[in-house]
């Protein structure tokens, strides 16, 4: 999907972008893929370890039985995360503030009778496909923006 894949590489831009996918050869398809048709030195690859099982929704193993990473505890998750280097280090900055439902409906991007047109003319100028449900919006904007960057460009619509 070349939109889905536009927006990953803006990402990788804007925040860099962590690949996690299972060990096995699919996801190992996957992350080349990826690898290829994203920035380098924004990527940042995520290794699980080969931990033979299922998964418990599953009847039965994978056809390399291994666990994926929907199988993994969050210990072995977090060592997989520190290990590719995306973790805070001591002093650096936390996340900021989210960008909420508040805020869309605050600039009139949601709510409103003209609210629908608004996310359309946002969507096309961020490079977002065109149909994204208002979670899905919010998700890409808390990546793509901060909230500042988002009323700037609110500002610019109509």
């Amino acid at each position: 999907d070349r939109q889905l894949l536009g927006f990953l590489r803006r990402v990788a831009e804007k925040r860099g972008l962590i690949i996690l996918t299972d060990s096995d050869g699919a996801g190992f398809v996957i992350r080349n893929y990826l690898k290829g048709a994203l920035p380098q030195g924004k990527v940042f690859h995520a290794y699980i370890p080969d931990i033979p099982g299922k998964e418990r929704r599953k009847k039965h193993p994978g056809k390399e039985g291994l666990l994926g990473v929907e199988g993994m505890d969050e210990e072995t998750l977090l060592w997989a995360l520190e290990r590719s280097g995306v973790l805070l280090e001591a002093g650096e900055q936390p996340p900021r503030e989210p960008i909420t439902r508040a805020d869309l409906y605050a600039l009139g991007l949601n709510g409103k009778p003209y609210s629908a047109q608004r996310r359309q003319q946002l969507s096309a100028r961020l490079g977002l496909p065109a149909h994204l449900g208002t979670t899905a919006l919010l998700d890409a904007l808390n990546i793509l923006l901060t909230r500042s960057e988002l009323a700037a460009l609110a500002e610019e619509l109509d």
